[in-house]
C-alpha cells in the first residue's frame, strides 16, 4: 500500500495520536520506536500495519521487522510520515490490536491480575503496568472513566512492558467480576485485595500467595463503591512521615512487590 495524500487512512492513523475516542472504536493504537515494536512483536501483539517512508534506506531491523510480523507493509510520503512518527530519527510506525477482555488469562494458582480503577493520569498507568510487568502479574485492567492506557504518554511511561502483558479497558467493575466469577466456578480461590490507606490488615499480614486480583483506586477519590463492595480485603501500607498516603501506582508498586516477595519465598500470612 502507497499513501502518498491525507486519505481516509492516513486521516484515521492520524486521529489514532490523539483521539482517545477513535481509537476506542478502532481497537487499535500507534506504537513508535525500535523496542516497543521489538516487544509488540516478541510477545505475540496483532500489528495489522508496518507504515515506513517512502523512498528511504532502511535499516537491517526495520527491513526484518516488515518481514516477520505478517504485517501489511505501507510507504508512505515522508512529509506526512514525520507526521505520525514522534521523532525524525522513527523509521517505524506499527498499527497495533488493543486488547479485549476475552484476552485476560486464564485461571492459575499463581494468578495475579491488577485493576487500577479510574486512573486520571496516562503517566500514572505507565508506572503501574511498568511495576505490573516487573512484579510477575499477569494482566492489567484499566476500569471507569479513566485515562487511557494507549495514550502515547502511558505507551512511554510504561518503557515497553505495556507489550509483557494485556493491558485492557474495561467500562466497568462488572465485567472483571464476570471473569473472577467464572474462575470461581472452576474451582479457583481467586480473591479480589483491595488497596487502601484504610484497610484493615497489613499487607505483609495479607496471604498474597495465591490467585489474587489487585484493586487499586483512583489517585484522588480511590476505589469506587462498586470495587469495595467486590473486594475480600482491604489492605493498608503502614506509613510514616509528613505524608498522608502514597501515590496511586506507587502503593500499587509496594503491594507488588509484597505479592512477590510472598511468592518467592513459598510463605502464606494470615
Amino acid at each position: 500500500m502507497r499513501v502518498t495524500t491525507r486519505n481516509a487512512s492516513f486521516q484515521q492513523w492520524q486521529a489514532l495520536l490523539t483521539n482517545r475516542t477513535k481509537r476506542h472504536r478502532a481497537g487499535s493504537f500507534l506504537v513508535h520506536g525500535v523496542r516497543p515494536i521489538s516487544l509488540a512483536l516478541d510477545y505475540g501483539w496483532e500489528i495489522s500495519d508496518l507504515i515506513y517512508p517512502d523512498n528511504h534506506s532502511l535499516s537491517a531491523w526495520a527491513r526484518s521487522t516488515l518481514d516477520r510480523s505478517g504485517a501489511r507493509p505501507v510507504a508512505m510520503a515522508p512529509d506526512l510520515f514525520a507526521e505520525l512518527a514522534d521523532k525524525e530519527s522513527a523509521e517505524l510506525v506499527a498499527v497495533v490490536r488493543v486488547p479485549e477482555m476475552a484476552d485476560l488469562p486464564r485461571g492459575s494458582d499463581d494468578l495475579l491480575v491488577v485493576v487500577f480503577d479510574r486512573p486520571s493520569t496516562p503517566g500514572n498507568i505507565g508506572t503501574l503496568i511498568r511495576s505490573a510487568d516487573a512484579f510477575g502479574a499477569a494482566a492489567v485492567v484499566i476500569t471507569g472513566h479513566a485515562a487511557d492506557p494507549y495514550d502515547p504518554k502511558a505507551v512511554r511511561a510504561s518503557t515497553g512492558s505495556l507489550f509483557a502483558l494485556p493491558v485492557i479497558r474495561a467500562d466497568g467493575h462488572e465485567e472483571v467480576l464476570s471473569w473472577v466469577s467464572r474462575l470461581r466456578s472452576e474451582g479457583l480461590d481467586v480473591r479480589l485485595v483491595a488497596t487502601d490507606e484504610h484497610g484493615t490488615v497489613d499487607v505483609a499480614d495479607y496471604d498474597l500467595t495465591g490467585p489474587r486480583v489487585l484493586l487499586v483506586g483512583n489517585e484522588t477519590t480511590g476505589l469506587s463503591a462498586g470495587w469495595r463492595e467486590a473486594a475480600d480485603a482491604m489492605v493498608r501500607i503502614p506509613i510514616t512521615g509528613a505524608a498522608s498516603s502514597l501515590n496511586a501506582a506507587t502503593a500499587a508498586s509496594v503491594v507488588l512487590y509484597e505479592v512477590s516477595r510472598q511468592r518467592s519465598r513459598g510463605s502464606a500470612h494470615g
